[in-house]
């Protein structure tokens, strides 16, 4: 992805990358929500070949580890973004019982005409920053950043008490988390 400056490279490498809700907006408080990422993960991974290591689902950002089979990584990105900004728009603007509807819309809106790519709205900030995962001990350090997010806010005492995170797959014999995932 370019966006931000930054470029993925290495199609094939495993990145590291994170994206986060335009002006850290808390829309992961709701399940519907969250379960556009997963479902669009779910489809990813299916059908363009995403190959996930590890993720983290936190109440305004979203953590992923993973490459790509095709070595295509920043087409499935940029796909998953655009979906996601699109259906998690809908779902807002379709939700009679958020509270929030009006804000968040009216966030988005703006963010959305501050961009010149897109002038309607802006869910996703443009700042990705994919990161190559090159070493071992890097994978290592970027996991334990994944898995303690969740702890460090407060959220879970240990990582793989977390529902919306990979870390039960790592820390538990069998699998048990949301995703199927390429374990490293």
């Amino acid at each position: 992805m370019s966006d931000g400056g930054y470029k993925i490279r290495n199609q094939a490498a495993i990145h590291f990358i994170t994206f986060a809700v335009s002006e850290w907006v808390d829309v992961f408080t709701r399940i519907e929500y969250r379960d556009i990422v997963l479902d669009s993960i779910r489809f990813c991974q299916k059908e363009k070949g995403m190959l996930l290591n590890a993720w983290c689902i936190m109440s305004n950002h979203l953590h992923l580890m993973l490459s790509a089979k095709n070595n295509d990584l920043s087409d499935i990105l940029r796909d998953f973004k655009k979906f996601t900004s699109k259906e998690i728009i809908k779902a807002i603007e379709n939700n009679s019982k958020e509270s929030r509807r009006e804000w968040m819309l009216k966030i988005f809106k703006e963010e959305g005409e501050k961009n010149s790519r897109n002038t309607i709205h802006q869910f996703w900030r443009q700042d990705n920053h994919p990161i190559e995962l090159y070493s071992p001990a890097f994978i290592v350090q970027k996991l334990n950043y994944i898995y303690n997010n969740p702890v460090e806010a407060g959220i879970v005492d240990k990582p793989e008490e977390y529902l919306y995170s990979s870390a039960r797959d790592y820390f538990h014999a069998k699998k048990c988390g949301l995703l199927d995932l390429v374990l490293i």
